[in-house]
């Protein structure tokens, strides 16, 4: 087949086999065609220098990179950045003479992307995305390599495949796009309206393909898909269920479970994480690990009694995708070297500030990780134990067996530790204990709830603590938020007026160079993809300590770290703003600045 010019595509809608066999062609956007005929003879790497992606220089050191390692020169080029995935997907597309599909700008068809499997489409990096005719589709592939892909999509499809290529991320977004809550939502409907409402009772014994159970599966691996970190089921009045996901910490709605399925799906969930369904008028709370498409997860689930009835909130864990990686979280060098050097002291205490879902035990896992090692004996006590680590002792509070904070803290200190790590300091018992232990020789390292660094200071003197302990016994607090980052494809170049800047409290005399949220596919349409730390690091030098032992305000204690080189949550927040990471508005929304 010649793949040396464009194809003409034609568009069919969905579960229509009469409208294909009518042909309408249409003018689509996103297509490259090859410069010239693809050939033997060629390498990837050739292709790559050729296009001008990347010099001679750096191919033979992703070579001799490559040799050593086990990966092949592109996947060092793209893990050193001297290449992107869309220009290894156009230089692939050049050196097998094959089409290159930006799939931001073309138009899939959701009729010829329903043909195959998410599960499959992800195995494989292939999705399909037209029909040439009523006998073959347009295959989108990060590979086309993969001749064995191809074959199991014509077998799957029972038509003939075209591989066209689009980068690996592409594909991937489209993969997490193939939404079928709607089928679901639909199949589950038809079913109820056969066969009436579905007891609870049944539920227990229904089999794997039942609709509220593939509904209620649905929903959870579209949820996983995304990065969702919650789903949330809500029930409106005389409205059915509205469900909404929170995607790099914002909420979004998904779908709406129609009124009569409401119950069914609620109690689906609670049988699921072993809650009693027929108590309906006290909050619940359990726990259950699933498997999507391979990755285990997590799920914390919490039932809640409204007044439109029980609503209930998954809160998801993703092992495989969590950061502890110090050096991924996003603290810039000023601040990971403020940060580093607190936690590198044999005693003292470390604490990390910030609201829920701000990323904090984040942090601290990531400096357990950095500081895990066969000389050190590390014990942390938290609630719940979310990602387990390798090498520490991990425990699990249990206040119903007597097991809190404070008693399991207590009992910690006679077990031989050099770092401890306490989820929480939540009461006066808790910090007194952590105060105590980081004044007789070990390194504690713990959170609080508190909007900036120098107020867990004062916190923890208005909780009772002796402020010439505080004084001796903290070493560093950091306050960090997490901010949503600009997608990469799709961010625009803008000037930032001066009179803006000084609107949301950063002094500028000049406009600033900056990105704008636009979206595209890759983000689905919102802009952000992925999230980022904005920290404040405080050390507490002895000016501070001084001022902590006078009961100074938490506003004394910060204009002391302010002059003595503490950057606060805006000025980090602005400095990823200059280099493009993240928007000014994002920055002023996470920091509370409007």
């Amino acid at each position: 087949m010649d793949f040396s010019e464009p194809p003409h595509l034609r568009a069919v809608p969905s579960g229509s086999a009469a409208a294909a066999r009518e042909p309408r062609r249409e003018a689509f956007s996103g297509i490259t065609p090859p410069s010239r005929r693809g050939g033997s003879g060629r390498f990837l790497t050739d292709v790559v220098v050729d296009l001008g992606y990347a010099d001679a220089a750096a191919v033979e050191a992703a070579l001799a990179a490559a040799r050593g390692s086990g990966k092949t020169p592109e996947h060092v080029l793209l893990e050193s950045g001297a290449l992107d995935s869309d220009q290894l997907a156009r230089a692939v597309a050049e050196r097998f003479g094959l089409d290159h599909v930006d799939l931001n700008v073309f138009k899939v068809d959701m009729g010829a992307a329903n043909l195959v499997s998410s599960s499959a489409a992800k195995r494989y990096e292939a999705v399909p995305i037209a029909f040439v005719d009523t006998r073959t589709i347009v295959v989108a592939m990060a590979d086309p390599a993969n001749v064995l892909a191809i074959d199991d999509i014509a077998i799957m499809t029972g038509l003939r495949v075209r591989p066209v290529v689009s980068s690996a991320d592409d594909v991937a977004a489209l993969v997490g796009r193939l939404n079928r809550l709607g089928d679901a939502v639909a199949e589950a409907i038809e079913a109820d309206a056969a066969t009436g409402p579905v007891e609870i009772t049944d539920l227990r014994e229904s089999a794997d393909d039942a609709p509220v159970i593939k509904l209620v599966h649905s929903i959870i691996a579209q949820a996983a898909e995304q990065g969702a970190s919650d789903i949330h089921f809500e029930p409106e009045e005389n409205a059915g269920m509205r469900v909404r996901f929170r995607v790099d910490g914002v909420l979004s709605a998904t779908t709406t479970v129609p009124r009569r399925m409401t119950q069914g799906v609620i109690s689906r969930i609670k049988i699921m994480a072993d809650l009693d369904i027929a108590e309906r008028r006290v909050p619940q709370d359990g726990r259950v690990s699933l498997s999507v498409e391979g990755r285990r997860i997590d799920v914390r689930v919490v039932s809640l009694p409204s007044v439109h009835g029980e609503s209930v909130v998954m809160r998801i864990l993703d092992k495989e995708n969590v950061v502890i990686d110090l050096d991924r979280l996003g603290m810039l060098d000023h601040e990971r070297e403020r940060f580093t050097g607190a936690i590198s002291h044999s005693y003292g205490a470390v604490l990390v500030t910030g609201p829920t879902g701000s990323g904090k035990s984040t942090s601290l896992y990531g400096a357990l990780n950095m500081l895990n090692s066969t000389e050190k004996n590390i014990i942390t006590i938290e609630d719940p134990v979310e990602y387990q680590l390798a090498g520490i002792t991990q425990v699990q509070i249990n206040p119903r067996a007597g097991l809190t904070f404070a008693t399991g803290l207590r009992s910690m200190m006679r077990a031989d530790p050099d770092i401890i790590m306490v989820g929480e300091i939540r009461d006066r018992e808790t910090a007194q204990i952590a105060v105590e232990s980081a004044l007789t020789g070990h390194l504690v390292l713990s959170t609080l709830h508190t909007n900036d660094a120098p107020t867990a200071i004062t916190r923890l003197v208005e909780m009772g603590i002796e402020p010439f302990l505080v004084a001796s016994a903290i070493d560093c607090v950091v306050a960090q938020r997490l901010a949503r980052m600009l997608c990469a494809t799709c961010k625009r170049r803008l000037l930032v007026p001066a009179e803006v800047l000084e609107r949301n409290g950063y002094p500028a005399h000049f406009d600033v160079e900056a990105y704008e949220a636009v979206g595209c596919g890759r983000c689905n349409g919102t802009g952000y993809r992925g999230r980022i730390g904005l920290y404040e690091v405080m050390l507490v030098s002895e000016r501070i300590r001084g001022l902590v032992v006078e009961r100074a305000s938490a506003d004394q204690i910060g204009k002391a770290a302010v002059e003595e080189g503490m950057r606060k949550l805006r000025q980090d927040g602005f400095e990823k703003v200059k280099r493009g990471i993240t928007s000014i508005s994002e920055v002023a929304r996470v920091t509370g600045l409007h």
